[in-house]
């Protein structure tokens, strides 16, 4: 009698580039446990049906801004996440140098996939030689309606990309072997692809409305956001949105399902 050969869950180490703030922190802990919550919702909403988040994604939490030691080795995971963070990804700070530099590392391997998520995506834009730098068209927060390319609609299987942002900081340019999947007025590089190596966005897919409504009052509070700028927020904040979709997607890169017609192109060329 013949036996399945299950699939071992994917390693997935989340590399946390800040702490989130208060209520968060108290309900999820860190960046870990609100992207942990973030893919248990996505895994109870795949098709055709449910999976439980153990048997899909092995994942570890990893605290990259205040412990240098805490990297995990690439050859001991299969993917990392690159959460988001309230600093700059082109800063020349110790810890964002050794994360650009690790990230570059992961994605020369040719093995390890990386997922990048706002700060994220940025700082695999910087390891690969893209440029990046504060936008002067300013801020994009709370809930936004995106254009998706051809490939953006296959990868997301959306016709438009709803997504939470919170972010003045952009990609300008696209690295090499690099597609763009979505983009807005404000922010003409939202979203990048490049089969098997990575798959990034600008949004916020594992953004909540709460955890949003907080973010925009501490800033307002801090005089980070002006009031016509955190209002226009608030009005946005519970829009329907789109992030458990992402994360779909992100699923699906990282057990190399199909996820567009330019991945089985590059297939069939090698």
């Amino acid at each position: 009698m013949g036996s399945e050969t299950t699939a071992a869950p994917i390693r997935l180490a989340i590399l946390e580039a800040d702490t989130p703030v208060p209520g968060v922190q108290a309900k999820y802990g860190s960046y870990g446990g609100v992207f942990t919550h973030l893919f248990e919702r996505a895994c109870a909403a795949l098709a055709p049906a449910p999976q439980p988040l153990a048997s899909v994604l092995a994942l570890s939490a990893h605290d990259v801004v205040r412990d240098p030691s805490a990297y995990p080795d690439p050859e001991a995971v299969d993917a990392v996440l690159i959460s988001g963070s309230k600093y700059s990804a082109y800063e020349n700070d110790e810890w964002i140098v050794r994360l650009v530099q690790y990230t570059r590392r992961c994605l020369e391997t040719g093995r390890v996939r990386v997922v990048g998520v706002c700060f994220g995506h940025q700082i695999v834009g910087r390891a690969l030689g893209a440029e990046v730098a504060r936008n002067v068209r300013g801020w994009e927060i709370s809930v936004t309606q995106c254009e998706l390319s051809d490939e953006g609609k296959k990868i997301f299987g959306l016709e438009k990309l709803a997504i939470h942002q919170m972010h003045r900081d952009a990609v300008f340019t696209l690295p090499p072997g690099a597609v763009a999947l979505a983009r807005t007025d404000v922010c003409a590089i939202q979203s990048m692809y490049a089969p098997g190596r990575f798959l990034t966005v600008q949004g916020h897919p594992e953004f909540t409305a709460d955890m949003v409504s907080e973010i925009l009052e501490m800033r307002r509070y801090g005089g980070i956001l002006g009031q016509d700028i955190f209002e226009d927020g608030m009005r946005r904040v519970s829009d329907k949105q789109d992030g458990v979709k992402v994360a779909q997607a992100f699923l699906r890169f990282l057990r190399d399902e199909k996820l567009s017609e330019l991945e089985v192109q590059n297939s069939s060329s090698t």
